[in-house]
Order: C-alpha cells, then structure tokens, then sequence
C-alpha cells in the first residue's frame, strides 16, 4: 500500500514526467509561465517597433540636413530718375517669382514718321522695352522678362475693334507670363487708354480677344490662362 506522503512518477497521474505526491494533481509553475508571458510581450513589442519602421516613423532624433532656404528676391522695383527731354516714363510689368510686378523706365523716344499712328508707335514702344534684358538693380532684385525677342505687332486689321492690336504669334501661342505682361503693361498706357486690359490678336483673320490686367492675372498668370482667359470682341469699337 503507497503511503499518501511516498514520491511517485507525475506521469502515473498526469501523463508529464515530473515529480509530484501520489494523489495530488499539480499546476504547471507560476514562473514558467511568467516566463511564457513576459517572452510574448517581448514579441509583441518587436513586431510593434518594426511595423513603425516600415510606415517611415525614425527611430532616433538625428537631424537631417534638408539644405540651405532658397534665397529671397525683394520684388521692390529700384527707384530712377527720368532724365528731362530724353524719352518718356512708362510702366512695365516684369516677371517676379510667381506673379508680376511693376517697374518705371523711361523710354527713349521713337523714331516713326510724321503722322504714324501714335496707338502703333506707342505699343511697339513697350514692346520693345519689355523685351529687352533687366537692368542689373531690376536683376538683382528679381526681376525678368517672357516676351520672345521676334514678337511683333501692328495695328488693326480692318473690321477690327479700332483699339485691336495683331501681334506676330497668337496670343495663346505666347508663354503665359509673356501675355500677362504684354496685357498689363499695354492696359497701364495712358497713350492706349489706360484701359487695364488690351485688345489683341495675332496675324491671321481670328477675331480678336479682349485680355483684361485683373488681380488674378497679376498674382498668378498660369491660373489665369487656364481659366479661359480672353473674352471674343467684334465690330468696330
């Protein structure tokens, strides 16, 4: 007869090969499964930390060098004296960063003969000015030009709009910066009417379109364009 206190295989009673007093179930130890436990959160921290990597979150503090902060341009046009008796002061609108800006320069006087149109005159005048290159202060404080250097223009055709000026290109052909500065600076002219808005169109017959000098056109010419930028005229005006 087994006394209650003899030693006996735990693999009579419960199949496991462990020690244990006859007639006496045993629990499985509390380190063991301490032990268990503490090893899965582990895992489960490590699994945490790599998803984290892998949605791009750093794992350490260390600074990046994303370069140096572009350089500033001031867009303030730089202040000239009109010489007295040597052409005439006029307002351009030259490109500055993302918008248009105006400058003052003083235009030499033009060389057409007697009785030329003065509308005419006065359009190739700006023209001419607002293709040719900033002056080094215009530079340096930003400034620069669109217009294409063999752009041309003349006056109306007949049956246009008597305010219509044909340019050498389509209008919609010209880089939308180039258009934008042609309109403002041409709707800026008292000589034109200082009308804020010009009326162009290009060599062929296409009826002409009427480009107005807006706020939107100032701050954004691209956005203005894309909008459907020119309203269609006909008739004489």
């Amino acid at each position: 007869m087994t006394r209650r206190g003899d030693l006996t295989r735990r693999g009579d009673l419960t199949g496991r090969g462990d020690l244990t007093r006859q007639g006496h179930l045993t629990e499985q130890p509390v380190g063991r499964r301490a032990g268990r436990g503490w090893r899965r959160a582990a895992g489960a921290v490590a699994l945490l930390t790599l998803a984290a990597t892998g949605c791009g979150i750093r794992g350490t503090s260390v600074p990046v060098d994303a370069g140096g902060a572009p350089a500033r341009v001031s867009c303030k046009a730089p202040a000239g004296e009109a010489a007295p008796g040597e052409g005439t002061r006029a307002t351009l609108y030259l490109v500055c960063g993302s918008a248009l800006a105006q400058v003052e320069r003083t235009l030499p006087p033009a060389k057409a003969p007697a009785g030329a149109d003065v509308r005419l005159r006065t359009a190739r005048a700006l023209l001419r000015a607002l293709q040719q290159p900033p002056s080094p202060d215009e530079e340096k404080a930003g400034f620069s030009s669109a217009l294409p250097a063999d752009l041309k223009v003349e006056g109306p055709h007949p049956g246009d709009p008597a305010d219509a000026l044909r340019l050498s290109l389509p209008p919609d052909d010209l880089p939308s910066f180039a258009l934008a500065q042609l309109v403002c600076t041409y709707g800026a002219s008292p000589a034109l009417g200082r009308t804020h808005a010009a009326v162009l169109s290009g060599p062929d017959h296409t009826t002409p379109h009427r480009y107005d000098c807006s706020a939107d056109v100032l701050s954004n010419p691209d956005i203005a364009e894309h909008a459907g930028w020119g309203d269609t005229l006909s008739g004489n005006g």
